[in-house]
């Protein structure tokens, strides 16, 4: 991190969400950027419900510092304009109408939405998304309370990873319009692996760091989304790793941060040590931002909570808002 210049103080609100039903709202950020249109609920019965602390804690310390953060069916209803009745009617080869916005060569026969989810090494899933009818689209993604939107390629396909919360893993993906699809896989290595999401809507500047072992910042074991690391750190011991799910081009999109760290690693003092960081830029100065947090500890389940934070001034911009004791610190079993 780089050196730090001035000290303040600000206060923020902190609560646990209930259910995982909840949305974030944008925030006033978001009015310097183009109006997205909103994300269509999913369904209830396609996102598995999960326990949260009710509580409601109040964030203080926070140090400023400066710094060089329903899935429906496809119904596609195809009309041919009535013919004038002075047009000669002939027979011609049954093909079917072009659909709006699909390749040349994709008939309306072939605009089903499907979805395949593969599990990997680190318990990280390898999902696929074919929307041929749908390219170029903004598409939302729900896995057990994580959220975060994506886009389509030109030929309507999405392949990306994302970290599992669950061993049997959901994945809904749903288009504006009420289109959609889900994939499920089991991931049979999750209980080896701690995970921590911190997820938010819109440029808020949010990050979340992990000091593995004692590091400082921009040490060996400083990892966040400046040093992510890769999967084959967690899978060869070397530590934990950072993962960003989200489209960062499109406008207001719901972005998700996953650290990820193996929690049979061998023991070593320091344990890692977790926070929240919000950069002061001017997309956010003097506003209100949001973020949500899961926490998921083994057989423990899942911990939710909410963040609401008030961001000093524009005369702040360049620094960060530093958020201790709001995560668990992760601890190392001993052998």
């Amino acid at each position: 991190m780089p050196h730090i210049k001035e000290i303040m103080t600000a206060v923020g609100t902190l609560g646990c969400a209930i259910g995982i039903g909840f949305v974030m709202q944008g925030s006033s950020s978001s009015n310097e950027r183009n109006s997205a249109a909103s994300d269509d609920a999913v369904h209830a019965h396609n996102v598995q419900a999960l326990d949260a602390e009710t509580t409601l804690l109040e964030v203080q310390d926070i140090n400023l510092t400066s710094a060089d953060f329903g899935v429906g069916d496809l119904q596609n209803s195809v009309r041919l304009p009535e013919m004038d009745s002075h047009v000669v009617k002939t027979a011609a080869p049954e093909v079917a109408a072009p659909v709006p916005g699909a390749s040349p060569h994709v008939s309306a026969t072939d605009c089903a939405v499907t979805a395949t989810a593969r599990p990997m090494a680190a318990a990280m899933v390898n999902v696929v998304l074919e929307a041929p009818c749908l390219p170029n689209e903004r598409v939302t993604v729900h896995h057990n309370g994580m959220i975060f939107t994506q886009t389509t390629s030109r030929t309507g396909m999405l392949d990306i990873n994302v970290p599992a919360l669950a061993e049997t893993a959901e994945f809904v993906f749903a288009f504006g319009n009420g289109d959609g699809a889900v994939a499920r896989a089991t991931v049979e290595d999750l209980a080896d692996f701690d995970r921590v999401v911190l997820q938010w809507r819109g440029e808020t500047g949010f990050q979340l760091h992990a000091l593995e072992f004692g590091s400082d910042y921009d040490g060996t074991g400083h990892v966040w989304s400046g040093k992510p690391r890769d999967i084959a750190s967690a899978i060869t011991g070397e530590g934990g790793f950072m993962i960003m799910n989200g489209d960062l081009g499109v406008a207001d999109p719901l972005l998700a941060e996953v650290y990820t760290f193996p929690s049979g690693m061998e023991a070593t003092d320091g344990g890692v040590a977790l926070s929240i960081e919000a950069e002061v830029i001017t997309a956010n100065c003097g506003q209100e931002i949001e973020a949500r947090s899961l926490e998921m500890r083994g057989a423990k389940g899942i911990k939710t909570q909410d963040l609401s934070l008030a961001v000093p001034d524009c005369d702040a911009v360049g620094s960060f808002l530093v958020l201790n004791n709001l995560l668990q610190d992760l601890k190392v079993a001993s052998n």
